[in-house]
């Protein structure tokens, strides 16, 4: 049996003064997989994709991220995961304001060690996959919000992240613009990209292959 691309073994996140935003959690991922992570807001949603992403530790628990256990990992090996394997979309695009988009997608290649020239090209060719080719010249605040959210996935799977990980990515977006991030997700899917979206949409989720429901820190 393959290993999966996420495993998380009994995982708590607990803060200082008694705050516990993920309690004893399990959860399996499949490489090949397109999961929501559905809940309300407080839910611990977020606290598992800054985990996952090995963006922030456990407290307790075990974690493994493309049969790597993160707890064995030094903080530049684990900056070295994050930049080879793993892509990230937040819901606040996060787009440098003065920079051409083929620039701010390019940086997403920066520690990766990638020249200057290969990023360029990538960074284009990432930007023609997601429908922004006519657009290579432009700026963040040239382009809509659909389109901006578009940059920053590109940015994200510009290095061919074999794990996107989308947090509310369509949380500042209106319902047409939305829809059709999502339908990006699914082409990156479609072409073999395992794809975890955290979302407090149910509509949202509802439209996606797996459903994982958390409440309360806990998935339900």
């Amino acid at each position: 049996m393959t290993a999966p691309v996420i495993e998380l073994d009994r995982v708590t996140k607990a803060y200082p003064g008694g705050v516990t935003a993920l309690d004893d959690v399990s959860l399996r991922v499949d490489y090949g997989e397109f999961v929501a992570i559905v809940g309300p807001s407080g839910s611990g949603k977020s606290t598992m994709l800054h985990l996952i992403g090995t963006l922030d530790r456990p407290s307790s628990g075990e974690i493994r991220i493309d049969g790597y256990d993160v707890a064995l990992l030094s903080d530049r090996q684990l900056s070295a995961l994050r930049a080879r394997r793993i892509g990230f979309v937040f819901q606040h695009f996060h787009l440098a304001a003065g920079r051409d988009i083929v620039t701010n997608v390019g940086d997403g290649l920066l520690y990766a060690g990638v020249p200057e020239k290969e990023r360029t090209q990538l960074a284009e060719a990432a930007l023609v996959r997601v429908g922004l080719g006519d657009r290579l010249t432009h700026r963040p605040h040239q382009l809509s919000g659909g389109e901006r959210q578009r940059v920053a996935v590109a940015r994200a799977v510009v290095g061919d992240p074999i794990l996107l990980l989308a947090d509310e990515p369509t949380g500042n977006l209106d319902t047409a613009s939305g829809a059709g991030v999502i339908d990006l997700l699914s082409e990156l899917h479609e072409a073999g990209t395992t794809i975890l979206v955290i979302t407090h949409d149910r509509e949202i989720a509802a439209g996606l292959p797996r459903q994982v429901p958390m409440r309360d820190g806990r998935v339900v």
